[in-house]
């Protein structure tokens, strides 16, 4: 009979162990194979607590005293064993780059997703918060601090949340509450803008037959949407949508509102049978001249916060039917991720405009400033500061793939027939494009829009060279393409 040998039975025994603790570890909530989708999803309340507090987006002071509705900032992370990264949405008429820079580093302190790796775009409601007072205001630099943390924690909750997951995308139109903004006037009709010039189009230009030519550009009809299911029970986790839709407005005075992105937030998860902890996204699209007014006909009059309902009962209801032919998720999808940082050149003013800017803030004769064009002094300022301010603009751009599903960001208030030439380039089946991500640096008209003037297109307004679409655009497609052969 063979003797036993005691070593060899210790080591056999040693490498028995070794190996049931690393099937072990695998399974263990915070393991993951190499082409094994996970997901997690989480919602912060960034309501400001502190009041009055003013809300940009216009061109005076628009104090809120309360909030009619919460503000959020919302996380959805992706992880496959390769990549992760985090898809975050701000209730905000536009964070400011430095901000988010701040709550992308506050994040990657508390949990292991580096910040080239998030996404922080904003919802462009224009009844929220400033962004970037660090001193003054009381109230306005509190939010900012309460911003940042938000941020920051919905990150980390969503990748604390991390669970096997499954995904689908799909895109539905809503052509019905999308409208070019930007119109061609009958002849004479055209005001002067702030500079004393004449454009060729105006943006808002009411909805007066007598004065209506015809639309200066196209919409973007569909909402795209991104699907996430607990792989387990197939309980939907987080819906991260895209419409190219402005804002919706007409919310009550003097209150902080999350416009019709938080009102969808809301009612989108009741939509594909979610529950209280489904978190739901609408980002804004290209919607740079897009909004809610249907200039040749109007509508009727509506109380506050009604029309933000329409459309969030509308969208919510296409998503639902888009959500409804996705049919099985899918675990096992690609994840890649790229970003770059893309000088673009600043626009100067001439010293004609210039000269002309210090003359109109030099007056003070109040029948001379009554003959000045609608907002003179206000883009004298602008147009002063930008002759002043920095030559080049570093502006992130970020390219993502989920499977087959495409996503694009600008950190500008960017034109819909630029999202809608990124989709038909595109090499993936489908493609969303994210506006004001990871900044807000104004608007982004294309150089055909530049040529029609109007207000996207004014210094002071639009800062960046007028072939920066072209540019960003182009970075993206190689992008893409990179990810495509991945």
């Amino acid at each position: 009979m063979m003797k036993r040998n005691p070593s060899r039975d210790v080591l056999r025994a040693a490498v028995t162990v070794a190996a049931l603790l690393f099937v072990a570890a695998m399974r263990a909530p915070g393991a993951q194979e190499a082409g094994s989708l996970r997901a997690g999803a989480a919602a912060v309340d960034i309501t400001p607590k502190q009041f009055p507090v003013n809300m940009p987006g216009g061109f005076g002071e628009n104090l809120a005293e309360a909030a009619h509705d919460p503000l959020h900032a919302r996380a959805l992370v992706l992880a496959d064993g390769r990549e992760t990264f985090a898809l975050v949405l701000v209730d905000n008429v536009g964070v400011h780059q430095e901000t988010i820079d701040e709550a992308k580093a506050l994040a990657a302190r508390r949990c292991p997703l580096r910040p080239e790796r998030v996404l922080v775009s904003s919802t462009h409601s224009h009844s929220a918060p400033p962004s970037n007072i660090k001193e003054g205001d009381p109230a306005a630099v509190a939010y900012r601090k309460l911003l940042i943390e938000g941020i920051a924690d919905a990150i980390v909750q969503a990748h604390g949340a991390l669970r096997p997951a499954a995904v689908g995308h799909a895109a539905q139109p809503l052509a019905e509450e999308v409208f070019n903004r930007r119109w061609f006037l009958k002849p004479g009709r055209m005001p002067e803008n702030p500079f004393g010039k004449l454009d060729r189009v105006k943006m808002n230009p009411g909805i007066d037959p007598a004065n209506l030519d015809r639309p200066a550009g196209p919409t973007d009809p569909d909402i795209t949407l991104l699907s996430v299911q607990d792989a387990r029970t197939r309980k939907p986790l987080a819906l991260y949508a895209n419409y190219s839709l402005h804002y919706v407005g007409g919310t009550p005075r003097a209150r902080v509102s999350a416009d019709y992105f938080g009102e969808f937030a809301r009612l989108a998860p009741s939509r594909i049978g979610g529950g209280p902890d489904t978190v739901a996204m609408m980002t804004n699209g290209t919607s740079g001249d897009i909004n809610n007014i249907p200039f040749r006909v109007g509508r009727p009059p509506r109380e506050p916060f009604e029309q933000i309902r329409i459309v969030a009962h509308k969208a919510a209801d296409t998503v639902w039917r888009g959500w409804s032919g996705i049919g099985a998720h899918q675990t096992d999808v690609r994840l890649g991720m790229l970003q770059r940082q893309v000088t673009l050149r600043m626009r100067r003013p001439t010293e004609a405009e210039v000269t002309r800017a210090k003359q109109i803030l030099a007056l003070t004769d109040p029948a001379e400033k009554a003959k000045l064009p609608a907002l003179a002094d206000v883009y004298a300022r602008r147009l002063l500061a930008l002759a002043e301010g920095p030559r080049t603009l570093s502006a992130p751009v970020q390219a993502i793939r989920i499977g087959d599903l495409a996503i694009c960001t600008f950190p500008f208030e960017t034109f819909a027939e630029t999202g809608l030439e990124l989709k038909r380039l595109s090499p993936f089946a489908r493609t969303m494009v994210v506006s004001l991500a990871n900044g807000a640096h104004g608007y982004l008209p294309t150089p055909p829009q530049h040529q029609l003037g109007g207000y996207e297109t004014w210094l002071g307004t639009n800062r960046v060279e007028e072939n920066a679409s072209v540019v960003l655009s182009r970075n993206l497609l190689e992008m893409l393409g990179e990810l495509a052969r991945e």
